[in-house]
């Protein structure tokens, strides 16, 4: 295999960003959201600004994909070298926030999850939860095995107490919902 650069790498990563916004453009998000209002962060998952800005609680979320996407990617092509399972990890990330973003899921969100108001990312949120989620696969890079797997663990008991949602939560109902995590996060 030849040795892919450091600077082809950087531009085949821009091109999955681009690409991934392009698409959800197509797809009818807006840059900024509902109102295209700007803003960097939405701490309140109940106001019209959860997922329209840069960031918000769900952005912690998108660490844990990039820790998970990071064992995933190692499992699958650990001899490959860390440039080339990087862009596969921001790869499947940019492909899930487009799927994401897909009035499938937007309508199953609505309806099985505790966002009845969800409609969809702005494309600036978006790309941010590709970014948070290239932070994780950082951070599962660079320190042990342990250290990711307590860091996993904190954010996602951190997100269940803060939001009364985390990664795991969102799955469970996004596949199979539970009527008691319902209650529970509409409490």
């Amino acid at each position: 295999m030849r040795r892919v650069t450091a600077g082809v790498c950087i531009f085949i990563g821009l091109a999955i960003f681009a690409t991934a916004a392009r698409i959800e453009h197509a797809l009818g998000r807006r840059l900024w959201g509902i109102s295209g209002q700007p803003g960097l962060w939405s701490g309140d998952i109940k106001s019209p600004h959860n997922s329209q800005y840069l960031a918000d609680p769900y952005s912690f979320s998108h660490v844990t994909h990039g820790i998970l996407l990071y064992g995933l990617v190692w499992l699958i092509a650990g001899k490959l070298p860390l440039r080339i399972r990087t862009l596969i990890a921001l790869a499947l990330e940019a492909g899930w926030e487009i799927f994401e973003n897909t009035d499938f899921v937007i309508n199953r969100y609505r309806a099985e999850t505790i966002s009845l108001h969800y409609y969809g990312d702005s494309i600036v949120n978006s790309m941010g939860d590709i970014g948070f989620c290239m932070i994780g696969f950082a951070i599962a890079a660079l320190v042990p095995t342990r250290v990711a797997v307590v860091t996993v663990l904190i954010l996602e008991i951190g997100l269940a107490l803060w939001i009364r949602d985390s990664l795991a939560l969102n799955i469970i109902m996004l596949i199979r919902p539970v009527q008691a995590i319902r209650n529970w996060q509409a409490a």
